[in-house]
């Protein structure tokens, strides 16, 4: 039986270049787009490049998305196989600021139901459909940022971006796989958190090294997991990166 996956935010950036290679391997793949028009093009893109392709609206700050969604992928298909929790926001535009005695209340609210509290909806919601799969992948795309290891470490390699909201809805995501992956690890699904790269998307800017082309390999990877494969853990391509 096909493979089916969900992933939101992925009419573009990260969230496009994961479906493409997914459907590339012949996985039935729904995407989530907040904007139906741009979901739309996205869609006929996929479609000429003959892979096989949904659309559903999901928007993070629409609190009965979740059920949108799970209603759709009920009716049509029934069960999920693949969830890749990829919309995120990074509010001020800018990585590199320092600004925990700044950072507004409305900032660090939008940007933690975005990253994080939208995300637990979903899942929660989805879960149910995961679990009729044979193999469920759960993957939350996170960041090396939300590592408070190298965050507080000396030297850090990371110092410079501290970005309070986006950091700290991402480490809480961390957090949220890590609990997740536990309750479910007598249970054939797997709960991972990914760091795509530092990409040129949206988010990420002009100066990141990472073409929007290859920032689907963590996903991938993560999503196509084998039964013997890792649970629990914040990866980046085959690296394991310290909570």
């Amino acid at each position: 039986m096909t493979k089916v996956a969900f992933i939101s935010g992925a009419n573009r950036g990260i969230g496009f270049e994961t479906s493409k290679k997914l459907a590339e391997s012949g996985i039935k793949v729904i995407l989530g787009a907040r904007d139906l028009n741009k979901g739309k093009k996205a869609l006929e893109e996929m479609t000429s490049l003959g892979y096989d392709a949904d659309l559903v609206e999901y928007d993070a700050h629409d609190l009965n998305a979740p059920n949108k969604v799970y209603d759709f992928i009920s009716n049509k298909y029934q069960k999920l196989d693949i969830l890749i929790n990829n919309a995120g926001v990074l509010l001020t535009n800018d990585l590199f600021v320092t600004n925990s005695s700044s950072v507004s209340d409305k900032d660090i609210k939008d940007t933690f139901q975005t990253n994080l509290f939208a995300v637990i909806s979903l899942t929660q919601k989805l879960l149910p459909l995961i679990k009729k799969s044979d193999a469920g992948r759960i993957v939350n795309v996170s960041t090396i940022l939300s590592s408070l290891t190298l965050h507080s470490s000396k030297d850090s390699p990371i110092a410079p971006a501290k970005e309070f909201a986006y950091n700290a809805s991402k480490t809480a995501l961390n957090a949220y796989t890590i609990h997740l992956a536990l309750e479910l690890k007598d249970t054939k699904i797997k709960v991972n958190s990914g760091h795509p790269g530092w990409v040129k998307t949206e988010l990420g800017g002009p100066k990141a090294p990472m073409e929007v082309k290859d920032s689907y390999k963590t996903s991938l990877r993560l999503a196509t997991l084998d039964d013997d494969g890792p649970t629990g853990g914040l990866f980046h391509e085959e690296d394991t990166i310290p909570w």
